[in-house]
C-alpha cells in the first residue's frame, strides 16, 4: 500500500491520489463544469491495467492552477460501465514548483486584496489576509486593514494555496492536502 491511509489526499511527486468516498458532489461538479471538452485523440493510451478494467484511459492533465510557488494539476478518467467502476476517477499532481519572484507577494494575500473593490456591508476595506486557521486553513479569512473585523470572503482558497504558511501541505477544492514528495506512486 502507497501513502496514507487517512482521509483526503497524499501529495506525491508525481501524482496524488484521492479515495473516491472523499469526493464532494460540489469538488466533482466544479472540476466538471471547469473540464475542457477534449479531443478523444488527445488521452493517453490506456495501459495494460486500464484495458482489464472498466475504466477509459486517463485524460490529459489541467493546466497549473499557480505560475509559480507550487501548484496543483488534475487527470481524470470516465467509467465506461453503468456499473460502479473501482478505483479513482481523478489524479493530481503538483506543478509548478518554482520560487515566485519577491515582487508576487503571498498567495493568500492575492485573494483576499481581489476583494478591495467589492463591497461589504456598504463601504471598501483593504482585506489582509488571516493565516494558520486552525479550524478551516483552506477557507478565505481577511481582516479590515486598521480594524478588527475579520471575514470569511469566499469558503475555500484557490487550489495550491499554502494550508498553513510554514508548511507544504497544500489547499485543493478547499481542503487541505497533505503534501510528501518523498514518496513515489502512480497507482496505488
Amino acid at each position: 500500500v502507497c501513502g496514507d491511509q487517512n482521509q483526503g489526499a497524499v501529495f506525491l511527486r508525481e501524482f496524488t491520489l484521492i479515495r473516491r468516498e472523499s469526493l464532494h458532489d460540489d469538488f466533482l461538479s466544479d472540476l466538471l463544469n471547469n473540464h475542457k471538452t477534449e479531443d478523444p485523440s488527445s488521452r493517453t493510451a490506456r495501459s495494460e491495467e486500464d484495458r482489464d478494467s472498466l475504466w477509459d484511459a486517463w485524460g490529459s492533465w489541467s493546466e497549473c492552477s499557480r505560475t509559480c510557488g507550487g501548484g496543483a494539476s488534475y487527470s481524470l478518467r470516465r467509467c465506461l460501465s453503468s456499473k460502479t467502476c473501482e478505483g479513482r476517477n481523478i489524479r493530481y499532481r503538483t506543478c509548478s514548483n518554482v520560487d515566485c519572484p519577491p515582487e508576487a507577494g503571498d498567495f493568500r494575500a492575492q485573494q483576499c486584496s481581489a476583494h478591495n473593490d467589492v463591497k461589504y456591508q456598504g463601504q471598501f476595506y483593504e482585506w489582509l489576509p488571516v493565516s494558520n486557521d486552525p479550524d478551516n486553513p483552506c477557507s478565505l479569512k481577511c481582516q479590515a486593514r486598521g480594524a478588527a473585523l475579520v471575514v470569511e470572503l469566499a469558503p475555500k482558497v484557490l487550489d495550491g494555496t499554502r494550508c498553513y504558511t510554514e508548511s507544504l501541505d497544500m489547499c485543493i477544492s478547499g481542503l487541505c492536502q497533505v503534501r510528501r514528495e518523498a514518496l513515489l506512486c502512480h497507482f496505488c
